[in-house]
C-alpha cells in the first residue's frame, strides 16, 4: 500500500499540487479567522473543478464548482461583517439545530447514495455520497462561523480517507489526512476565540 501510495504522490501534476497546497492553506487561514481564506478556497477549487472533469468525475467536478460559489459567499460575507460593528462571531449552534443538520444529512444520503448504487455509479455508494453530502453542507456552517464545524469536517475529512483508500486515491489519502490534522488545529483556535469573546471582563 505504501509503494501505492508513493506512487500517486509522485504522479500528481503540478496543477494538482498547487491547489492542495491552496487547500492548505484555506484551512490554515480559516483557523486564524482570516478573510484571505476564501479566495485561496476559490483558486483551489476552481483548478479541481477542472482537472475532475477533465478526469471524467463530474460529480466531483460538480461539488468543487459548489465550493466556489460558497468560497465567493463567505468572503463576501466576512468581509461586509469586518467592515460594519456587527463582525459576524463564532457561535455555538444548540443541540435541536445539530439534529436538524444530521437528520438532513443523512437522509440526502441515504437517497443519493441508494440512487448511485442502483446505477452502480460508485465503488462504495453511501460513503461516496456522505461525503459529498456533509461537506456541501458543512461549508454552510464554515461559511456562517458555526464553532462545531470543525468537529464535522473531521469526521469528513477522515471518513474521506477510508473512501479514498478503498477507491485507490492515494495521494488523497495523504492530503485528506492533513486536513484532518488541520481540521483539529482548527477547532482548538476557534473554540478558544470562543472562550475569549465570551469570558465576562471584570474591573
Amino acid at each position: 500500500m505504501w509503494d501505492a501510495m508513493l506512487q500517486g504522490l509522485m504522479a500528481l501534476s503540478g496543477w494538482e499540487v498547487f491547489a492542495a497546497l491552496l487547500g492548505v492553506g484555506y484551512i490554515v487561514f480559516a483557523a486564524r479567522e482570516s478573510q484571505w481564506c476564501w479566495p485561496m478556497a476559490f483558486i483551489s477549487t476552481l483548478i479541481y473543478t477542472l482537472l475532475f472533469w477533465e478526469g471524467q468525475l463530474p460529480m466531483q467536478a460538480l461539488l468543487n464548482f459548489y465550493y466556489m460559489g460558497m468560497a465567493i459567499y463567505g468572503y463576501l460575507l466576512w468581509r461586509q461583517h469586518k467592515k460594519s460593528e456587527n463582525d459576524i462571531a463564532i457561535h455555538s449552534w444548540p443541540l435541536s439545530y445539530h439534529l436538524a443538520f444530521l437528520i438532513t444529512g443523512s437522509l440526502l444520503t441515504w437517497l443519493i447514495g441508494h440512487y448511485l448504487d442502483s446505477i452502480e455509479a460508485s465503488q462504495n455508494p453511501y460513503l461516496d455520497a456522505g461525503v459529498t453530502v456533509f461537506s456541501v453542507l458543512n461549508t454552510w456552517l464554515m461559511a456562517r462561523k458555526v464553532l462545531q464545524n470543525w468537529l464535522y469536517w473531521i469526521i469528513i475529512d477522515a471518513a474521506a480517507v477510508m473512501l479514498y483508500l478503498e477507491t485507490g486515491f492515494y495521494a488523497t489519502v495523504a492530503l485528506f489526512s492533513l486536513y484532518t490534522v488541520l481540521a483539529t488545529v482548527g477547532f482548538i483556535n476557534w473554540i478558544r476565540l470562543y472562550r475569549q469573546r465570551h469570558t465576562p471582563s471584570f474591573g
